[in-house]
């Protein structure tokens, strides 16, 4: 009995040994990358607080909060125009940067490989069907063009009525909810609850019944949920726990739910009969051709609705905010449009753009508030790239937050003051005054630029 004590006594001695040695391995192996990332680093010359530089822990934290991009301006009125936020990763607010990262490749260089996105961000969880958010360069373009059609002028004037109709029920909506005035309401519920349902109806071929009900619907609940929680799996991907990311991603409930509410309503899409002018009608049409699966139609139908939507709201709520607070900017607002319009019918999707005012206060709007703070992160192809001026290896992570590039002092005259007057000024006059007009790319630039910005950007 005493001799098999002993053994136990062994056996816990050397388990204890073994767990001491691995923690103190560990411990050695996170100061040495701690001591590369700082000391010897490919990076280690580039502006940035020393805890960022040192690990890839503290950016992680910060987007999974929600409070990366906010962080990251912060960074760059400390540091300037270049800041390594992370060991492998640098922002900028340089205006050169948007053609490096994001630009067309032309003569010498239009056989190289573009700067291709970042799977730790774009392609999170690997066993997803592609979208036109992840498809590869050729595909990408050709998906493009098959969309083009349904974001084209003659489609969408076709489509009109149908928008008309959605706008309508929201003033009607407002009206009888705001009992004449004495009722606050949430505006940026209701303008989900718009774009919500037109986007539905121009990729789904039916609405949310937001407006109908005044409520979201469960589609769009699990949509929010679904976003909070990718989030969350992009950081941990980033932080290097990508595989345990594909295992969460397995169980995740919200997105779960989300997918097969997007499933069944595809599914009505394609039991319709006859042609739909729409949205999701091009890429329908190569369904056969292309041997497009079900799964890559759904997957690409919940991008369409999500990136036509919740951006749109943004934008919409934050133009709101903003003229509410400068009721001197708002009158001006008001004279414009009732100068400019016998009656509600005379406004059209080709007519609004002759006001210009309004046009600016929205250019204003998308800069003050982007719909899409961060998150465009490219990485650097072989043999490393010139951007803003400075080679950078290949493998890094780099991108521009609009966040940063649109409240950036260098690019800006009083950078969060609301003044749409900026974007009356010609490109020449509006620099001298220190606004670099071209540094406002709310829907990114180069090949991948968003296929709707015509609509939104004026």
């Amino acid at each position: 009995m005493s001799r098999l004590s002993e053994l136990l006594d062994v056996g816990k001695s050397n388990t204890a040994k073994y767990a001491i040695l691995a923690a103190v391995v560990l411990i050695i192996s996170e100061i040495t990358i701690i001591v590369y990332n700082l000391y010897f680093h490919p990076l280690r010359d580039y502006p940035g607080p020393t805890l960022y530089k040192a690990s890839r822990l503290p950016w992680a934290f910060k987007f999974a909060t929600g409070s990366q991009a906010f962080f990251v301006q912060k960074l760059h009125d400390e540091y300037g125009p270049v800041v390594r936020i992370g060991p492998n990763h640098l922002s900028y607010t340089d205006p050169r940067a948007w053609k490096d990262i994001y630009g067309h490749r032309i003569g010498g260089e239009s056989s190289m490989n573009e700067m291709s996105k970042a799977h730790t961000f774009a392609k999170t969880i690997r066993n997803r069907p592609d979208s036109i958010l992840t498809l590869n360069r050729d595909d990408h373009s050709k998906f493009r063009r098959a969309l083009s059609h349904g974001f084209s002028d003659s489609a969408m004037r076709e489509q009109e009525p149908m928008i008309g109709k959605y706008v309508d029920l929201l003033i009607r909506r407002l009206h009888e909810e705001c009992e004449n005035g004495k009722k606050k309401l949430n505006m940026e519920a209701w303008y989900n609850w718009t774009t919500f349902d037109v986007v539905g109806d121009l990729v789904f071929g039916q609405s949310f019944h937001c407006l109908e009900n005044i409520d979201y619907h469960p589609w769009i609940e699990t949509i929010f949920k679904s976003v909070h929680f990718g989030a969350i799996m992009v950081a941990l991907t980033y932080a290097g726990l990508g595989e345990l990311v594909q295992i969460i991603f397995k169980f995740g409930s919200s997105s779960k739910k989300a997918r097969q509410y997007t499933r069944d309503m595809l599914t009505t899409r394609l039991a319709m009969e006859g042609k739909r002018d729409d949205l999701f009608e091009g890429v329908l049409k190569k369904r056969e051709e292309w041997n497009l699966s079900f799964d890559m139609l759904s997957a690409n139908a919940f991008i369409l609705v999500l990136a036509g939507s919740e951006t749109t709201a943004t934008t919409l709520s934050g133009a709101t905010a903003l003229l509410l607070s400068h009721p001197d900017i708002l009158a001006k607002l008001q004279q414009e449009v009732r100068s400019s319009f016998k009656s509600a019918d005379d406004i059209t999707i080709t007519s609004v753009n002759k006001l210009c005012y309004m046009l600016a206060i929205l250019n204003e709007a998308l800069r003050l508030y982007p719909p899409i703070t961060s998150g465009l992160v490219r990485i650097v192809p072989r043999g490393g790239q010139q951007v803003a001026g400075r080679y950078v290896p290949e493998g890094t992570f780099v991108e521009v937050q609009q966040w940063s590039m649109n409240h950036s002092k260098d690019n800006w005259k009083d950078p969060w003051e609301f003044r749409p007057g900026r974007f009356l000024d010609t490109p020449e006059a509006a620099a001298k005054a220190g606004n670099k007009l071209d540094t406002l790319q709310a829907f990114s630039t180069g090949p991948r630029n968003c296929i709707g910005r015509k609509y939104g950007n004026p």
